[in-house]
């Protein structure tokens, strides 16, 4: 061994993904449907899971690739609440505009 140079052990650092719920909203579900068929062609690899209602489970990491594609197919992109159901009993208690 050489002196002066010493030798570190490097752990294998474990990078936990996080899982993220994100809308995707259009005025029209023909919209919706196109941002689908240009993200499974885009990133075939990458699933989004629907949480059953209405939002989409997916990986923190995408979310400019899930902004980039929802801007070509005229979609909006944004990260939903962790708790779906605070933001409905929000909307209850106060009205929206029309």
């Amino acid at each position: 061994m050489m002196p002066g140079i010493v030798l570190l052990r490097l752990r294998k650092a474990r990078f936990v993904k996080q899982r993220i719920r994100v809308e995707i909203t259009s005025k029209h579900g023909f919209w919706e449907r196109a941002f689908h068929v240009e993200w499974e062609h885009q990133f075939p690899d990458r699933t989004l899971n629907p949480d059953g209602l209405g939002r989409f489970f997916a990986q923190s990491e995408w979310l400019d690739d899930l902004e980039r594609v929802g801007g070509k197919t005229f979609c909006t992109v944004r990260q939903a609440p962790e708790n779906p159901t605070r933001r409905e009993w929000f909307g209850s208690l106060i009205p929206r505009r029309q």
